[in-house]
């Protein structure tokens, strides 16, 4: 029954901004941690940006820092992750996540629910 769907995804130039979309069904995203994951070819999948179930502090990859802002719209029931400046290195596919505990740092979990990914593209 529970669900994540991510959108936004998309072609973008060097230098370009994205939002992308999580929005969850079947449970309440404000009692769980989320957490954005992407994957480029050939790369191993990383961790780039979570968010905590309770207080709303996050956390980010060096790489994310001061690009990509993590947010929470409780009434909607969807995360947000909001990437600007973004590089070709950014080529990847993003997925949202969550996990059914509760009370770690959110870089903290394990993360097996997944949604179907949206793919972002940055090149000239």
């Amino acid at each position: 029954q529970a669900q994540l769907a991510e959108s936004g995804g998309g072609l973008v130039q060097p230098g370009g901004s994205l939002r992308l979309s999580c929005a969850a069904s079947g449970f309440p995203m404000l009692h769980f941690p989320i957490a954005w994951f992407r994957q480029a070819p050939g790369k191993a999948r990383e961790l780039i940006a979570c968010i905590t179930d309770n207080r709303d502090t996050t956390y980010y990859v060096d790489s994310a820092k001061g690009r990509f802002t993590i947010s929470r719209d409780t009434a909607k029931n969807t995360v947000y992750l909001q990437m600007n400046n973004l590089k070709p290195e950014d080529t990847a596919v993003y997925h949202c996540s969550t996990d059914r505990l509760k009370g770690r740092d959110c870089n903290n979990y394990d993360y097996p629910y997944w949604g179907q990914g949206t793919q972002v593209t940055v090149s000239s």
